[in-house]
């Protein structure tokens, strides 16, 4: 199991790749240190009030910038980024961030809006990656702060410390530690500390990192009392070494996920590697899921697919409830674990109920109540989208949002 997190301590420039050959004392040592006196966004303090937004972004403008205005807002915190590919600068922890003083900010995108960690978009399978995470959600985030209908893609295992935010933990200081998951887990999304933002309509597509949590890393220390929502989210594509590939629920956290699709996604590809390298190791047989859920976190998810990935949900925490999922041959794999896949891997399986689920292994460990669910389903004949078009599922799995904002509900 891989171990509490390790507090950083003061280095600047590049992290090792996992798989760098250091020797295993260097490798430790390099991670075992706390961040302090990070650079940072300009502080709020200093700057001019805004009066009320929206504020409008457009391809070759500073989207950091517009967030940081709408954080200073009295009326409409709104960001409205308009179609077009969005790239970071510069090599930086994170392309966006979000921090307390954006608590109830609006990030909505118009029309086909894709953040990219990469400095060449164009090529994302080539070019290089220049952020350790899309966007930064850092502690002080109320369910009120929005990021809809975005793509996140291109994070492929970028790992440095320039640019970390300053954050002030206020009581939670002593409690919140910055480790290696804060830096190497979550290419697409990082949440971290007491923050439970709504990530609404976003797609999440070919992420990857060099530990967990290709797509995301939800990380918050036991401070769950709200979980981070995500509606209507698709998660293709995205891949770790670790645990984690699609979502990655660290220990202490929580996540509402509701009518998601989860296709494609593959983690523990590299663990071998990663025991060699950090001394970690987790679920070596049958490798983990597109959703992670680590003891002492729980999850809530509703009418989701889960299709093609390498395992469906490995679930060790306490309390999660599944309804009304579709768990579907979740057989993709890359050779690199011994054990059969599975559709299912859920410590307490007392609050899966509704679900139709169809692998070759569907219930690794024996937990599900079959009388609650269907464990021999007929085929539900997916779409191009993975639409079941078998009217047996009508209630069952994901389905494509209805609507999205209008331009005029947007600028209102």
């Amino acid at each position: 199991m891989i171990p509490p997190n390790r507090r950083l301590t003061p280095r600047r420039g590049v992290l090792p790749r996992v798989g760098a050959r250091k020797d295993s004392f260097g490798v430790l040592l390099s991670l075992v240190f706390l961040i302090v006196g990070c650079e940072n966004h300009s502080d709020p303090s200093e700057q001019e009030p805004a009066n009320k937004g929206p504020f409008h972004v457009h391809p070759g403008e500073d989207i950091q910038q517009a967030l940081d205005q709408a954080s200073r807002a009295n009326e409409n915190r709104r960001v409205i980024v308009h179609a077009g590919t969005y790239s970071p600068p510069l090599p930086a922890f994170a392309f966006l961030v979000l921090t307390s003083r954006h608590d109830g900010v609006e990030l909505i995108a118009e029309g086909d809006v894709t953040l990219s960690a990469r400095s060449e978009p164009s090529t994302p399978a080539t070019s290089p990656s220049l952020v350790n995470h899309v966007i930064y959600c850092g502690d002080g985030l109320s369910s009120k702060t929005l990021i809809e209908g975005f793509t996140i893609t291109g994070a492929n295992g970028f790992v440095t410390q320039d640019r970390i935010p300053q954050e002030r933990f206020g009581m939670r200081e002593e409690t919140l530690q910055r480790g290696t998951f804060f830096l190497l887990d979550g290419g697409g999304l990082k949440v971290f500390g007491q923050s439970s933002p709504t990530i609404r309509n976003v797609r999440f597509i070919e992420n990857c990192t060099d530990l967990c949590g290709g797509a995301v890393s939800i990380e918050q220390q036991g401070f769950n009392e709200v979980a981070v929502s995500f509606e209507n989210c698709l998660f293709q594509g995205n891949r770790c070494p670790g645990t984690g590939s699609a979502i990655d629920v660290l220990s202490g956290s929580s996540a509402r996920i509701t009518n998601c699709l989860f296709v494609g996604n593959i983690a523990n590809f590299g663990m071998e590697q990663i025991s060699r390298d950090f001394g970690l190791t987790y679920n070596e047989q049958h490798g983990c899921g597109a959703l992670t859920v680590f003891p002492g976190s729980r999850v809530f998810v509703t009418s989701s697919t889960f299709t093609e990935n390498w395992n469906g949900i490995d679930d060790h925490g306490q309390g999660s409830q599944y309804e009304q999922c579709l768990l579907w041959n979740n057989t993709a794999t890359d050779g690199s674990r011994p054990g059969k896949p599975y559709e299912v891997d859920i410590l307490d399986g007392s609050g899966v109920k509704d679900c139709w689920i169809h692998g070759e292994i569907n219930d690794l460990r024996g937990t599900v109540n079959q009388e609650w669910n269907r464990f021999a389903p007929p085929d539900p004949e997916f779409d191009s989208d993975f639409i079941p078009r078998n009217p047996d599922y009508v209630d069952v799995g994901y389905r494509p949002p209805v609507s999205t904002p209008s331009k005029d509900e947007l600028l209102n």
